[in-house]
Order: structure tokens, then sequence, then C-alpha cells
């Protein structure tokens, strides 16, 4: 009983740990694999560089983003799903 009592403060510590910092962090990588999945031609994104631009061509790993300078190559890794969503979202209306 008395090893169970010293033992316990670390597993707290680690069960919160886990829901705090590494649950969370999961859950984003999987919603950031998604998006980057369900990306298709027209999607007006953001790059993490803080390019604007809309897709015009998707391969496996790569897309063209025509910008107001052109099309310039990235790699699907690149989009920012945050921003792109904040884009993307509909406008509300203020009264």
């Amino acid at each position: 009983m008395s090893a169970i009592n010293n033992f316990l403060p670390i597993i707290l510590m680690f069960a919160v740990l886990y829901f705090l910092m590494i649950r969370p962090q999961m859950k984003r990588q999987k919603q950031e694999k998604n998006f980057i999945q369900e990306m298709k031609k027209g999607d007006s994104v953001i790059t993490k560089s803080g390019m604007h631009g809309r897709i015009v061509e998707l391969t496996d790993d790569s897309c063209v983003i025509e910008t107001l300078a052109g099309k310039i190559k990235f790699e699907r890794s690149a989009i920012s799903m945050e921003m792109s969503k904040k884009l993307n979202a509909p406008k509300e209306v203020k009264k």
C-alpha cells in the first residue's frame, strides 16, 4: 500500500501531461493531415509563409498556387490549415 502512495503523484503528473499536452497535439496533427488530404482545386489558401492564392493544380505531395504574381509550386504541407479555414469561413453580417 505504501508503494502505491509513493508512485501516485508521478502517475497523476503523467496523466495531466498526457491530457494537457500530448492528446491535443495528436488531435491537431490529425486535423491538419485531413485538411491537407481534402484540399481541392479552386480553394483559397494561405501558405505558412503568408502567401495568399488559389489552388490551380494538385499532385500527391505538391500543389500549384496562383497568386497575383503568377503561379508558384508548394508542398502540400506548406499550406496553413488555421489561416486557410479563416479565409474560407462564411462572413458574418453585423446588425
